[in-house]
């Protein structure tokens, strides 16, 4: 049974933890920082921030306040979909380098399709991974029509990671299975639907059975999918509650019935919908 150590290999010769701290809403005035120094007390090692979220100062000073060594943290960002072409991309991520106060991230992605310029962005991608300054390079809300023409211009560089929305009311069930084909690791943000169907009675009925809650039953449905899952909070008892999902297993026949719950869901944002913008 997988641990909150527990990793998973990318295609790059790199490696991901299967669990994770998002940042996303998480405010720059310390809220931030107070949270992913809770998320690395207690044991997480993958930090997932990004510029439009304006809290990478933050991350950067919990994981120089923590002790950790770096090389201990996987830590993420994004590049703002305003910041699309070869020279802006280059400079955003020095920017967020800055911001952070590091050498480099482990895991670079393009935020969204929408900012368009992708082939010239992935272009810039690729010269930050050899540049050292990201370990490993992906996307974030990537459509199958976005992924595809990307592996075309560039087939010696698919994307390491696709971030996501997933849950069992949202299963991208072609995404996901592209992804899983191509070996692209599939990374799964607002893993608890926003807390929109945290008090479906299907879910919590079930949670019960296991004696724990529906958002940790969502949590372990990402895991056993074989997805890395960043579900976000800022206060330390849930951050606690949200890993202690390593002590239990989904059955097989309850995994069939969470698999056969997608609506379609989407709770947050809808641009992996957006047009293919080379």
């Amino acid at each position: 049974m997988a641990s909150l150590t527990s990793t998973i290999a990318l295609n790059d010769g790199n490696s991901i933890p299967v669990l994770g701290l998002g940042v996303y809403l998480a405010e720059s005035d310390g809220e931030a920082r107070q949270a992913v120094l809770w998320a690395l007390q207690h044991g997480y090692r993958l930090i997932d921030t990004a510029t439009f979220y304006r809290n990478e100062e933050d991350v950067g000073k919990a994981i120089r306040d923590s002790g950790i060594p770096r090389e201990k943290v996987f830590v993420t960002t994004k590049l703002a979909t305003f910041d699309h072409g070869k020279e802006k991309t280059i400079q955003a991520c020095q920017e967020s380098l800055r911001k952070l106060g590091l050498d480099y991230v482990d895991l670079y992605l393009i935020h969204s399709p929408s900012g368009g310029k992708i082939l010239e962005t992935w272009g810039a991608m690729i010269e930050l991974k050899k540049l050292g300054y990201a370990r490993s390079i992906g996307v974030s809300n990537f459509n199958v029509h976005h992924l595809k023409p990307l592996k075309e211009a560039y087939p010696d560089y698919i994307p390491a990671v696709n971030q996501i929305e997933l849950s069992p009311y949202l299963t991208f069930d072609e995404v996901v299975a592209y992804c899983q084909k191509e070996h692209i690791v599939l990374e799964a943000y607002s893993p608890l639907t926003k807390g929109h169907k945290l008090r479906d009675p299907l879910l919590v009925s079930m949670a019960t059975k296991y004696k724990k809650s529906a958002g940790q039953l969502l949590i372990r449905w990402s895991i056993q999918r074989g997805f890395v899952c960043i579900p976000k909070s800022v206060r330390e008892e849930r951050i606690i509650e949200n890993a202690s999902i390593f002590d239990f297993e989904i059955s097989v026949e309850d995994m069939k019935i969470l698999n056969g719950l997608n609506e379609n869901l989407i709770t947050g944002w809808a641009v992996i919908k957006g047009p293919w913008l080379p």
